[in-house]
């Protein structure tokens, strides 16, 4: 989900700037262009790590600012689909539930949660199995699967997860599913 990429870039130093060492300049202008924007077929630019910039800059006329290339390292969010995950439930609504991916949120539509019928309570914001009786509240740890991501340039996304699988799911219920599974010792008295 997290990946370091390298680009490079010319990058304008406006002169209110030039008091400041050239590689925190560079850095404090890659960090407004790029952190918390979506690139296309990259993904979610997190951070802005490190950058080298070459001393020598290009002046261009009518304009105040110096031009250096640049070599920034950033760190990236970029789902992918099939890919499983780990998250906290951070709001519950009657259609389903967000779940704390990276630094965005995935929809968990109600009918991707378990083969069950949920009904939704609005005073204690839960969702709550009528068989099962099993409940995902806000808080909840969960793993889920991505199965569709939508990652437009610009500050918008879309990611959506599926808990209906085997070892999906809120962490407690996985356990307790594991926990049924492992064989009982019989102790024989003698």
């Amino acid at each position: 989900m997290f990946t370091l990429i390298e680009l490079e870039e010319v990058i304008g130093i406006p002169p209110r700037d030039f008091t400041k060492p050239l590689r925190e300049a560079a850095i404090d202008r890659l960090r407004n262009l790029y952190e918390g924007t979506v690139m296309e077929d990259v993904g979610y630019v997190v951070m802005v790590i490190d950058v080298d910039v070459e001393p020598v800059g290009i002046l261009l006329p009518r304009d105040g600012s110096v031009y250096h290339k640049a070599r920034a390292r950033l760190l990236v969010f970029s789902p992918r689909i099939q890919e499983v995950g780990e998250g906290e439930i951070v709001e519950i609504t009657e259609f389903g539930a967000f779940i704390r991916v990276g630094p965005m949120d995935a929809l968990l539509h109600i009918s991707q949660i378990m083969d069950d019928y949920l009904s939704y309570d609005e005073r204690h914001s839960v969702l709550l199995g009528k068989k099962t009786g099993k409940k995902l509240e806000v808080g909840d740890d969960v793993r889920f699967r991505i199965v569709a991501v939508s990652i437009s340039p610009g500050k918008s996304g879309k990611i959506s997860v599926t808990t209906r699988q085997p070892y999906l799911g809120k962490i407690q219920w996985i356990k307790e599913s594991l926990e049924q599974m492992k064989p009982k010792t019989i102790v024989e008295e003698g």
